[in-house]
């Protein structure tokens, strides 16, 4: 299901509060990962650290810490009980639980301990829809076909010079990496996608809000 362009699939169960969900699988065992709101609130993650496997955790407690730049703060289990899986991958590549929270991107794997308690306190998105809604709109969360590994806010800035900027920015981006561009000028969205068509660059998102253009360029060569 989408909620102003995040997605929150259905099957899962959600921890409205603490922005977290958690899939349990036919023999009752916990994964547990972030949503798009989390990953929103922290930026581009930079450093992850998980709960060693085995540990045993209360609910509410923290499974993991996540850092970027602007941001530190914890993970907390939804659920008590034992941790018997992590997730290596997001601790040697981070931004995993930005780009894919509910694929690879997850964070740990427990044995539950008190099941039918805590999993009650939880909801499928149908249930959590408006709570969720809630908070997207309050916390001014902005979900984008990929989540920006740079960020440009040229505002009150004419598009020719922000196009400058964008090609001087261009060479320190990673091929696969992405930027998130913010323009108030109104002849942005014409010039962005004649800028992609001329640098053969990716434009793969182009969004009005209010009288700001948002732009999500990929590098591809």
């Amino acid at each position: 299901m989408k909620i102003d362009d995040c997605i929150f699939p259905e099957g899962l169960l959600y921890d409205v509060e603490n922005f977290v969900w958690v899939n349990v699988n036919p023999d009752k065992i916990a994964t547990i990962g972030i949503t798009p709101i989390l990953a929103s609130i922290a930026g581009k993650l930079s450093v992850i650290k998980l709960k060693e496997k085995a540990s045993q955790l209360e609910k509410g407690k923290s499974i993991a810490t996540i850092e970027s730049n602007k941001y530190f703060g914890i993970v907390r289990t939804p659920i008590s009980g034992q941790i018997i899986d992590v997730n290596k991958s997001i601790v040697n590549r981070p931004k995993l639980a930005n780009d894919l929270p509910y694929t690879e991107g997850w964070f740990a794997k427990l044995k539950p301990s008190n099941p039918e308690e805590d999993l009650s306190g939880l909801q499928i998105i149908e249930k959590c829809y408006e709570k969720i809604a809630s908070s997207i709109k309050q916390l001014r969360i902005r979900c984008f076909v990929a989540f920006p590994d740079h960020e440009m806010y040229e505002i009150g800035v004419e598009c020719a010079a922000t196009l400058t900027k964008l090609d001087e920015l261009l060479p320190k981006v990673e091929l696969g990496e992405s930027i998130h561009l913010v323009s108030d000028d109104q002849t942005a969205d014409l010039e962005m996608i004649r800028w992609s068509e001329e640098r053969g660059q990716l434009l793969l998102e182009s969004r009005p809000e209010g009288n700001l253009f948002h732009f999500i360029i990929k590098r591809i060569k």
